[in-house]
């Protein structure tokens, strides 16, 4: 049987609040690495040697963003009935807006929310990674693909909302009752005790559904907008259709 390795990266902007969790296919699956603390090269070394990475950060920004800060700067912007839809597509990305429907969550907005402090550290990871020879497509048609862990839970039937707390390590009791195939070994104290460790194994659950293409595309119209600000791979699949 063929072995098939996906990376989950929780990308925080500083590296103590980086994890990242390598997940081996082969029938079942089995945590191969957990770690956190992870600093940019240990992270390109991981993505060019794993099949299919999900990053849990955005991979772009609202197109409509882009346009508005570049005729700001070129003094070329334009006065528009400033109502709440127009902030809104400041804000929000394609993939938000289809996660919102999708899954009653509301992402950060990525030019609007700290969150882009995490997504500059992404582009330049990407940077790297293009320069090294990887395709980087942001729709996730690549080997590294957008992932959003409390989605990915909601998805699968599990609890998706408050699960941040210090000493809370109920979901992973969770998980496991959901995914008795899946192996946490020795890595399963971190997994407890770290929630960035725990949404670094979603991750790269997340990224095993996007392999198997098992996840909600983009429709024609929304190609183009999920190739320039990034698509969330949102499973379509039951967490028992992963190991097949």
């Amino acid at each position: 049987m063929c072995r098939v390795l996906t990376l989950g990266v929780d990308l925080a902007s500083a590296d103590e609040r980086t994890a990242m969790a390598l997940i081996e296919w082969d029938g079942q699956a089995s945590v191969r690495s957990l770690r956190t603390g992870v600093t940019d090269s240990e992270l390109i070394d991981e993505i060019q040697a794993a099949d299919k990475s999900g990053v849990d950060c955005p991979l772009g920004w609202p197109s409509a963003f882009v346009d508005f800060l570049t005729a700001q700067q070129n003094g070329d912007l334009r006065p528009v009935p400033a109502d709440a839809a127009w902030r809104r597509g400041l804000a929000y990305r394609v993939t938000d807006q289809v996660v919102r429907a999708e899954a009653g969550l509301n992402p950060l907005s990525v030019s609007a929310d700290r969150i882009a402090y995490v997504a500059f550290r992404c582009a330049n990871l990407l940077s790297h990674l293009a320069a090294a020879g990887m395709p980087i497509d942001r729709s996730g048609a690549g080997p590294v693909v957008e992932v959003y862990p409390a989605a990915t839970l909601r998805r699968w039937g599990l609890t998706h909302r408050g699960y941040k707390r210090p000493g809370q390590d109920s979901l992973v009791d969770e998980l496991l009752a959901a995914a008795p195939w899946l192996e946490l070994g020795p890595f399963e104290a971190v997994c407890r005790r770290s929630h960035d460790a725990f949404d670094a194994v979603i991750a790269a659950l997340a990224a095993r559904a996007a392999a198997l293409g098992h996840t909600l595309p983009p429709t024609p119209a929304q190609r183009e907008a999920a190739q320039r600000e990034g698509w969330i791979a949102l499973p379509t699949c039951d967490l028992d259709d992963l190991p097949a």
